[in-house]
């Protein structure tokens, strides 16, 4: 091991109380040792359990909310940080594309109080649109990127975070991946280290982001980069493992453990920073050692910028640029690259794994307004939420899907450019207060011609069910406003609006048709909870009388995993049974059914059954 200078390495205290946390309770923890006094964030998978487990600390000790998106929140963090206190933002990769334009200016700008970014990547593209890499984000705007590669590096490197964004003047990303965020590790935690308010700094030259200030401030960039590198040449959080000298592997993050398991003897340099790079130290690294690998998730960050100093480096030739990595991806890799033996072939299973594509919740409120939407005929933009599951067979409800609050603006393009076809957006509460309303302002002004379907279930619910300006509650569960979406949106100016109880499928239907028969545009709002959070409903269950079914199957095409195949059958096609489990008692299989053989089973009383 190379003797490197010593930092606040917090698993090294003697009076250890150990926990197990993951990583994204492991950020929190550090955030919270820092002294951070502002948090704000959009929920996010794989992020969201960062706010929420810091909304568990004292509310004396910091604020913590959800913001309506992650600009927003980016926002709330610089403004903490102007007047001078500790601040966080979390969110996902394509949460910082939303900040982006706050987040690049502050970089121009500094900081006063430490300003840190969560953001949590999504390697293998898990719950999210694409697999971007944040680390580009960095370099894009000279950020320093700190990457920990278990759930104790991810609260030391939290805390370190902060102290590094006020010595250099610069907001700090802590980047995580879905790998990190979920998995629980031992996590040796300390207390809290306050750190009273600086005070608002009146000093226009480098708070005001004009040309004639931005010019100036972009020299200091520069000269920051340069204090950064230094500091990385011999920081701690960078790790060199000597072993084998006939290859050398530089790696950061989570693939750090998986290099480990699969390399246990090599020469490894673990970089705690993967923006700015150490010159120095990966020169003499690289010296030292007669092959280099460069092991990294997704883009080629690191081995670029190697190559670009003139330093020989192999990499993406023998690992992929898409999807998560794990131990066995990497040894094909280093197999392929001649450092491992082959392993004997082992035995395969010939297994056939059970499908089990991704559905709608049994009794989601949003399957029969996609019902009516498929029945319509419309052309449909689709959001990020839930309901972008309605792209999937049977329901078929979705023709394009880009990104939050894409839908509308989506929809309006589709009309102005003369679609044949009615032109509908989905769109569902949390998304609309995030991104969708100056895209509705933008139809109503340009006089478009669309529908928009703003699916109201109470929550946001694909990350887990949180609060949001729509709720009524905040991120503690204290009482809030609650937004009036049909004042909302007769406010921008829209004159065709109808509310419609989203079980009732006659209604919905009708007014769909209504909706898409009036010229400009008209709102819908189907409003109904969430099945699921944040309390699980469960009314009576219904059930098929047998006898009486005629294996039409038209409930089927709910999608509604509560209905299954049985055993049965008429004229060759199989009548339909309901796992009573499963069966919320929402009866749009009642609706549907052709001759009237879905009735409620044993009398039972609704209930409402918390999680």
């Amino acid at each position: 091991m190379q003797a490197m200078p010593e930092t606040a390495d917090q698993s090294k205290r003697p009076d250890k109380d150990v926990r197990p946390l993951t990583g994204n309770e492991a950020i929190a923890r550090g955030a919270w040792e820092a002294g951070v006094r502002v948090a704000a964030a959009y929920p996010g998978t794989p992020s969201t359990e960062i706010m929420e487990s810091l909304a568990a600390y004292p509310a004396e000790d910091l604020h913590a909310q959800w913001s309506t998106n992650e600009k927003v929140a980016l926002d709330v963090a610089i403004g903490a940080s102007f007047a001078g206190s500790r601040a966080l933002a979390s969110m996902k990769h394509v949460g910082l594309n939303v900040a982006a334009d706050a987040f690049m200016s502050q970089a121009y700008i500094g900081v006063n109080g430490g300003l840190v970014l969560a953001v949590c990547d999504d390697p293998g593209i898990h719950s999210s649109q694409n697999e971007q890499d944040s680390r580009i984000y960095g370099q894009f705007a000279t950020v320093p990127v700190l990457e920990p590669s278990d759930a104790q590096e991810a609260l030391d490197l939290t805390r370190l975070a902060f102290d590094l964004s006020e010595q250099f003047d610069t907001m700090v990303i802590v980047r995580g991946t879905t790998r990190l965020s979920h998995t629980r590790s031992p996590v040796a935690i300390g207390p809290r280290s306050e750190h009273p308010s600086r005070g608002f700094v009146e000093n226009p030259a480098k708070n005001v982001m004009i040309p004639a200030h931005a010019r100036r401030r972009h020299t200091a960039v520069i000269e920051r980069e340069a204090k950064l590198k230094q500091y990385l040449e011999t920081a701690t959080i960078n790790r060199w493992e000597t072993g084998d000298a006939s290859f050398g592997v530089i790696t950061a993050g989570t693939c750090y453990p998986y290099v480990r398991e699969v390399l246990p003897n090599a020469s490894v340099l673990k970089l705690g920073a993967s923006w700015p790079l150490p010159e120095g130290l990966l020169r003499r690294y690289c010296e030292s050692v007669e092959r280099v690998f460069v092991v990294e998730e997704l883009e080629p960050v690191i081995e670029k910028e190697l190559r670009a100093l003139g330093i020989k480096v192999e990499g993406k030739q023998f690992f992929p640029r898409e999807g998560e990595f794990s131990p066995e991806i990497l040894r094909a890799g280093f197999e392929k690259a001649g450092v491992l033996e082959p392993r004997a072939k082992r035995a395969s299973w010939a297994l056939e794994p059970l499908a089990r594509p991704p559905v709608l919740c049994a009794g989601c409120p949003h399957t029969s307004s996609f019902m009516a939407v498929r029945a319509s005929g419309a052309r449909v933009a689709g959001d990020i939420g839930c309901y972008t599951l309605a792209c999937l067979d049977p329901l078929r409800g979705l023709d394009t899907t880009v990104s939050m609050g894409s839908s509308i603006g989506n929809a309006i393009g589709m009309a102005m450019a003369g679609d044949t076809k009615p032109v509908m957006a989905t769109i569902g509460d949390s998304t609309f207060l995030h991104a969708g309303i100056p895209s509705l302002i933008n139809a109503v002004y340009n006089q478009a011609n669309i529908t928009v379907l703003l699916l109201d279930n109470h929550i946001t619910a694909m990350t887990g069910g949180q609060e949001h300006p729509g709720t009524g509650k905040t991120l503690r569960g204290g009482d809030a406003p609650k937004v009036d979406y049909e004042a909302l949106v007769r406010a921008i100016g829209v004159t065709w609006v109808r509310t419609v109880d989203s079980y009732d499928l006659a209604q919905m239907y009708q007014t769909l048709r209504e909706a898409i028969a009036h010229r400009g545009v008209s709102v819908i709002i189907s409003n109904r909870p969430c099945v699921l959070d944040p309390m699980k409903i469960k009314g009576p269950a219904l059930a098929i009388v047998n006898e009486q079914c005629n294996a039409c199957q038209s409930c089927m095409n709910l999608g509604c995993p509560a209905l299954t195949w049985g055993d049965d059958t008429f004229e060759g096609r199989h009548k339909v049974k309901i796992d009573q489990s499963m069966c919320i008692g929402c009866t749009l299989c009642a609706q549907v059914c052709t001759v009237d053989c879905i009735k409620p089973a044993a009398p039972m009383t609704t209930t409402t059954v918390t999680q």
